[in-house]
């Protein structure tokens, strides 16, 4: 029995240990950098690990392989079950009734987990792949639309393909990314319209804002840079890599926002108007 199951060991090099013995399935094989297709082949510094040629049926075993997208897809998907369970008990015992904002930021965070979750490399990896980029723009979505709203909520005028997946479109797939930081106009809009920093309502929101843009500035940079994995190329094809990295951030900034988004609602339910918002208003008539 022994025997049988080294037969089917897969081999890999796992940071500066060699040789480490890993089970994979029947019908799916782990391959290097130079046999995959050339849409994949999108961190050379990545030597080994990946999932390719694969076809449907497979699939959702390949989930529980270890490859080098396995810490990036455990990371998600650990993230859409915290999200998951935060909003229900958010929801039922401490958020208050008007929780419709909330809710859409919830929703957004965990398709977001999800469609990364499901992004295998496959023969249908380019559907799957331009699934993942819509659930981080839907991430994105959830995030601005949920810091807008309660950052103005007194305010009544705010109240009321295959070629993009390849090398060459590398660096405008990272403008998704960098689209959120458009956030940062509202934001200082926000101190603004609140009278400055010295207000408590700012004091409360504006740090949080700034731990979130520095949790995704860091994931930006390891997703851009390639580090550490360009200075340790083929070290670190299973666990340290950037792209893990940025996954795991990005797990960590939407928890981070989500609890923000909860503790500013809560804020804004109980606390009364800021008088110097007032001459913003706009007048309601019957």
């Amino acid at each position: 029995m022994h025997q049988k199951l080294l037969k089917s060991a897969h081999y890999i090099e796992l940071g500066s240990y060699q040789y480490w013995p890993v089970l994979v399935p029947r019908g799916i094989c782990l391959y290097t950098c130079e046999q995959i297709p050339t849409s994949l082949k999108d961190n050379p510094n990545i030597t080994d690990g990946y999932r390719a040629y694969l076809p449907s049926k497979l699939c959702i075993k390949n989930l529980f392989i270890l490859s080098n997208e396995t810490v990036n897809i455990g990371s998600h998907l650990l993230g859409f079950f915290l999200v998951f369970t935060l909003g229900i008990y958010d929801m039922t015992s401490v958020l208050p009734s008007a929780i419709c904002i909330c809710s859409l930021c919830l929703f957004c965070f965990q398709v977001c987990m999800l469609c990364s979750v499901g992004s295998p490399q496959n023969k249908k990896c380019q559907r799957w792949m331009a699934l993942d980029y819509a659930g981080i723009s839907i991430g994105i979505l959830g995030r601005y639309v949920s810091g807008v709203f309660y950052a103005f909520h007194c305010n009544n005028y705010c109240a009321r393909s295959m070629c993009y997946l390849t090398q060459r479109w590398r660096r405008l797939r990272s403008v998704i990314c960098s689209v959120s930081g458009y956030g940062l106009i509202p934001t200082l809009h926000n101190v603004w319209l609140n009278g400055g920093i010295s207000v408590p309502i700012v004091q409360d929101f504006a740090p949080r804002a700034v731990v979130m843009y520095v949790i995704a500035l860091l994931a930006f940079l390891f997703y851009v840079s390639k580090v550490p994995e360009r200075y340790f190329s083929g070290q670190l094809n299973y666990l340290g890599s950037s792209h893990q990295r940025w996954h795991l951030l990005a797990v960590v900034m939407l928890y981070w926002w989500y609890q923000s988004t909860v503790y500013i609602m809560q804020c804004r339910t109980h606390q009364p108007p800021n008088p110097l918002n007032s001459r913003y208003l706009i007048p309601y008539y019957n």
